[in-house]
């Protein structure tokens, strides 16, 4: 029979050979019940996977730590975006999807000002270039016209769409923000994901012509209602129209005025077009004669 002491943990040569060989090696400490150790029985060495487990959750869940607003870093993360997810969330705001909202399946994740920022100015030179080009063409038959480009469309353009693509936002989102907090079971968006939103909305306007514009408008606008519903639909019934009306009115006010100010055909003073005036052949003759 076994001794009590046959019967004690032995120390193995091999052990103690992996032990000085690798010294930081992570150790199992198992102390005895009469220690009285405070810190618990089983004490492991765990500090490198737990710094490990904090840097991939933080990366994981977009806790990146920036500097202050006044900072460059803070606003470099805003552009932290490749062509592949540019191109995706245009695909989806030039086809939207009934039961697809555009912030969760294409923003959520890394909201951006970088694709609405060029998508502003692309719009704002296509607009004016547009309208120079529009007032060339209807124009051309008449021999009083002479053609000058108007550059001061392109400042107007700016100020238009930027205000429109910036300030907007603003109020759809503080106005959320208000009936988030009066009626708690409705949800909402971040003010980035909501000018992300309004920016990736206005690409529809770059590629169609003054022709098209209704069809740009309404499924720009299919883009904003699809988007912005299921944040309202929640709230009274009034409420919930009221700000969907707003919203898509806004929108329509814009393609308007593109429509009126850019594309706008001349204006004659009769029902028909200018003729040109010629000189009657009896009245020359008579001139001649005389």
């Amino acid at each position: 029979m076994a001794s009590p002491d046959d019967l004690k943990f032995q120390e193995f040569e091999e052990a103690t050979d992996l032990l000085s060989s690798n010294p930081g090696a992570s150790t199992l400490s198992i102390s005895s019940p009469g220690t009285g150790a405070s810190s618990g029985d089983v004490r492991l060495n765990l500090s490198d996977d737990e710094e490990n487990q904090q840097e991939n959750s933080e990366l994981l869940g977009g806790e990146k730590q920036t500097g202050g607003f006044w900072t460059f870093a803070y606003y470099q993360s805003f552009f932290n975006i490749d062509t592949v997810q540019v191109l995706d969330r245009i695909k989806g705001s030039v086809i939207p999807l009934p039961g697809r909202n555009f912030v969760r399946h294409h923003i959520r994740s890394n909201p951006d000002l970088y694709g609405p920022f060029w998508i502003c100015v692309t719009l704002v030179f296509s607009v004016a270039i547009m309208g120079n080009l529009s007032t060339f063409l209807n124009n051309k038959g008449d021999p009083g016209f002479h053609y000058r480009p108007q550059f001061h469309r392109v400042s107007i353009a700016a100020v238009t769409v930027f205000l429109y693509a910036w300030l907007v936002p603003l109020g759809v989102w503080g106005f959320l923000t208000w009936r988030q907090s009066v009626e708690r079971q409705i949800s909402g968006y971040t003010f980035l994901e909501t000018v992300c939103v309004y920016g990736y909305s206005l690409f529809i306007y770059i590629p169609t012509s003054w022709l098209l514009i209704v069809v740009a408008m309404v499924i720009s606008g299919s883009v904003l209602v699809i988007t912005f519903w299921p944040t309202v639909r929640d709230d009274t019934k009034l409420t919930a129209f009221a700000t969907m009306a707003v919203i898509v009115s806004l929108h329509a006010l814009l393609a308007i005025g593109f429509k009126m100010y850019f594309f706008q055909l001349p204006t004659y003073t009769g029902s028909s077009p200018p003729a040109q005036h010629i000189t009657p052949a009896s009245n020359h003759s008579s001139s001649t004669m005389g």
